[in-house]
């Protein structure tokens, strides 16, 4: 009996990946000015929070010096990243890891937070080093009809010339999806999908939130 309890526990299914996010979008953590404001007036969890969560552990970084940390990785208007950082994205990258990054030219979603206070949400992100190394620059002002999500304002990736020729850009560059290496990043040139709603929309959110996801991590 013992034995085949063994036998057992040895076809038991892998624990799902790690899913960690780096991200300065108030995902997490709502936009207040500490943890005794939160307490006085708690607000309602981020709805891709939720999402983001299913069927696996959801871990936030505040640094992409260690990815190897996480089974996947989800990338949303991030700050700047140091040189350090660059070079271990990229490592981890191309040994196989998965990423999808939400890189917005130009964040419309409003914060309670003035211009240069630490906690807003990156405005705009500065990515071109690592962009550029997997052959791609970051644009803006493309026009945002016919999108298969909501966006506002959207960049535009397109491929550097005499770059990588490993990325496919999708819906007139709204979209990059790249073979790095042994990994996969999926590019999105906006990051309204990821606002706050409260109202009927957050049904088709996270719809298609969960399909990028699917494209990001299933390869």
């Amino acid at each position: 009996m013992v034995g085949a309890l063994a036998l057992a526990g040895c076809h038991r299914a892998p624990p799902p990946p790690t899913l960690g996010l780096f991200t300065t979008l108030p995902i997490l953590w709502s936009e207040a000015d500490g943890v005794s404001a939160q307490l006085a007036a708690p607000t309602r969890p981020h709805w891709a929070k939720a999402v983001l969560e299913e069927g696996r552990p959801l871990v936030p970084l505040d640094t992409l010096l260690h990815p190897e940390t996480v089974g996947e990785l989800v990338i949303a208007q991030p700050r700047p990243l140091e040189p350090a950082e660059n070079v271990a994205l990229d490592s981890w990258v191309r040994g196989g890891g998965h990423v999808l990054l939400f890189a917005d030219p130009l964040l419309t979603s409003e914060s309670r937070f003035a211009l240069g206070d630490p906690r807003r949400p990156a405005d705009t992100v500065l990515l071109g080093p690592i962009l550029a190394h997997w052959g791609l620059a970051l644009g803006e002002g493309r026009e945002s009809a016919g999108t298969p999500f909501p966006v506002e304002a959207p960049g535009e990736l397109a491929p550097l010339p005499g770059g990588p020729r490993d990325c496919r850009i999708e819906q007139a560059g709204l979209i990059a999806a790249c073979h790095i290496g042994k990994g996969f990043v999926l590019i999105v040139a906006d990051a309204a999908l990821l606002g706050p709603s409260a109202g009927p929309d957050v049904a088709g959110r996270a719809r298609s939130l969960r399909e990028l996801m699917r494209r990001a991590f299933v390869h």
